[in-house]
């Protein structure tokens, strides 16, 4: 009997761990069918647009938790969209493994671009003197670990850990080394609404209270982390 009952548990654990890796995905399988996704997201997931995201190193259960949602209609993009609807469950598990398995690229040292000093406005309307990539990679910072208690901001450390390497468990993205002025539109989407369609999404509480500045230097400053 103890027997029986040793070998029906070897086959289930065995049975677990199978389904585990196949829902994990297969890294060969996901690079061959992530092909079509190199010329945004850059062939080892390193985009070289600033504006499209970086994909190498994310987690997997992201990666499949977002192609879903563009399959879904729960998030939307003109080029996402319809590119997530002829992809299997087999398939986003594959694609989001691959670019898992890749190492993300550290970018190039911030800089700002030219502004013209009399446009330069504090969200009141009065003149402000332009901030530096000094002054914005310290606030960003302190944003970043602290939040502003004040304003109800969190920190984005609660969520995305100390370096920007994510929650995996929690399906929390790695922010690390995440091209700036991607993350500066995803911000500003979220705050704007154009971003998912439910209203109590965490980023969209955290988004609506921050001001233009803080959304610009939260970002340069995560931009930075390796």
């Amino acid at each position: 009997m103890k027997n029986h009952l040793l070998a029906l548990s070897i086959t289930l654990a065995l049975a677990s761990v199978s389904s585990l890796v196949q829902a994990q995905g297969n890294i060969a399988a996901g690079k061959q069918k992530a092909a079509a996704c190199g010329a945004c997201h850059g062939e080892d997931g390193n985009s070289l647009i600033s504006t499209f995201p970086k994909l190498a190193q994310q987690h997997g259960s992201y990666l499949t938790q977002q192609l879903r949602a563009f399959k879904e209609g729960v998030r939307k993009n003109a080029v996402m969209s319809p590119l997530a609807m002829a992809l299997s469950d087999e398939d986003m598990a594959d694609i989001a493994e691959y670019y898992a398995a890749q190492k993300v690229s550290a970018n190039a040292e911030p800089t700002l671009p030219p502004t013209d000093d009399d446009d330069v406005k504090a969200e009141d309307g009065a003149a402000k003197k332009p901030a530096t990539i000094e002054t914005l990679l310290a606030q960003g910072g302190n944003l970043y670990r602290n939040g502003d208690i004040p304003r109800a901001v969190s920190a984005c450390i609660a969520c995305h850990g100390p370096y920007g390497e994510g929650n995996k468990p929690a399906s929390f993205p790695a922010l690390k080394s995440q091209h700036a002025d991607y993350l500066i539109k995803a911000l500003s989407d979220f705050k704007s609404d154009q971003r998912s369609n439910n209203p109590e999404n965490i980023m969209h509480m955290i988004a609506k209270k921050m001001t233009d500045e803080e959304i610009k230097a939260v970002s340069y400053k995560i931009s930075t982390m390796k």
